[in-house]
């Protein structure tokens, strides 16, 4: 689902046509929606939509709609299925046409980010070590963390334990074989102070962008094991 609707990114195109792409994608592989109507804490109304579309200013949780896509954009796909009773979640965040260096710079750092915190979720370590990881390569980058993150999965979209994109080594729960987590680092460009709800979505309160990435992860006694990995990806 994932890939063909990031492969659909173009200027001009309808944010909706990018949901009713991936409404397809599931229906066809006999899987089920899992975002579409569901109540986040943040707001008091069920998401209207299939996928969350986050575009410039919005960390999370937009709505695709009537919006169309420009050049210059930066577009954050956060999708999530049922399949078979159980879960997967995973998110990314692309440049639409032309790519400023700076917006560059934040999705290369937000990738990495997930690529450092997927390799701290190892087990006998500390759900503390990867929220660590995330929040190093944040940092270090001079970019804003917001207090927003990932959590647990399984047969519900959110359950225990939240996975904070800062923390400190050593803490929080131990991490054992047969837990699963989504890991999603989340950096703006600007402070991590002043977010704002806009509709479903989390903005930024200084108008500065924001990049997302994200895998549901398990934890093996071999180590991670990236459940939502793509081809090629």
């Amino acid at each position: 689902m994932l890939d063909a609707v990031r492969e659909h990114v173009a200027v001009g195109v309808r944010l909706g046509e990018l949901d009713e792409l991936a409404g397809g994608v599931l229906a066809d592989a006999g899987a089920q929606a899992v975002l579409e109507g569901h109540r986040h804490g943040r707001s008091d109304r069920p998401f209207p939509a299939v996928i969350r579309t986050s575009l410039n200013d919005e960390i999370v949780h937009g709505v695709a709609g009537a919006r169309v896509l420009s050049d210059g954009d930066l577009l954050g796909l956060d999708l999530a299925a049922r399949l078979d009773g159980w879960i997967g979640h995973s998110a990314l965040t692309c440049a639409v046409g032309a790519c400023a260096a700076e917006d560059a710079r934040l999705l290369e750092t937000t990738e990495q980010a997930l690529a450092d915190g997927i390799a701290a979720a190892r087990p006998g370590a500390r759900l503390g070590d990867v929220s660590r990881a995330i929040g190093v390569v944040g940092r270090s980058a001079g970019f804003g963390i917001p207090p927003l993150g990932g959590h647990g999965l399984g047969r519900g979209l959110r359950e225990e334990p939240t996975v904070a994109n800062d923390g400190h080594r050593g803490r929080g729960m131990p991490l054992r074989p047969g837990l699963v987590v989504s890991v999603e680092p989340m950096f703006t460009s600007g402070g991590r102070d002043h977010l704002e709800l806009r509709g479903h979505a989390v903005v930024t309160g200084d108008d500065s962008r924001a990049a997302h990435f994200g895998h549901t992860v398990a934890i093996t006694d071999d180590g991670p094991l990236v459940l939502t990995a793509r081809p090629g990806g």
